[in-house]
């Protein structure tokens, strides 16, 4: 079991100090987890209202709209539930020491990117590539 590293709550991770540290792992496992915790509480939040807001709605337009609302509320839970499968997949990456590493390249991702993509698998150039070769292949 790996001895937990503590870091102060104003730390941000910086191109000075060796790549994927200990420091920097437990920085982003950190982030990963609060971004995780949120997602579910949200999710449980959705549960509970949809159980309550049951309800016999005579108006036909009303009840419509209701629905609509509930299926645009369910597609971004299930967009959050795929998120929380790259979160899970992120936290494994930090335990198996690749996390932070592009997995086309191998070349490290920037901290800059992780910081605002932190489940991030491809470098910002690997990433554009596969964007154009995926709009390359959906334009044949």
């Amino acid at each position: 079991m790996k001895a937990e590293v503590k870091f102060e709550r104003n730390y941000q991770p910086s191109e000075d100090e060796p790549f994927m540290n200990s420091r920097q792992q437990e920085y982003f496992r950190a982030k990963l987890l609060e971004w995780k915790y949120s997602i579910l509480a949200e999710s449980r939040g959705t549960i509970e209202q949809m159980q309550e807001g049951t309800r016999n709605i005579p108006d036909i337009a009303d009840r419509a709209s209701e629905e609509t609302d509930r299926a645009l509320e369910l597609r971004t839970r299930d967009r959050e539930r795929k998120v929380v499968a790259k979160i899970d997949a992120a936290l494994r990456r930090i335990e198996s020491g690749t996390y932070g590493y592009c997995e086309d390249t191998g070349e490290p991702i920037s901290l800059k990117r992780l910081e605002a993509r932190p489940i991030a698998t491809l470098s910002l150039e690997a990433q554009e590539r596969h964007e154009r070769k995926e709009r390359v292949h959906r334009d044949d």
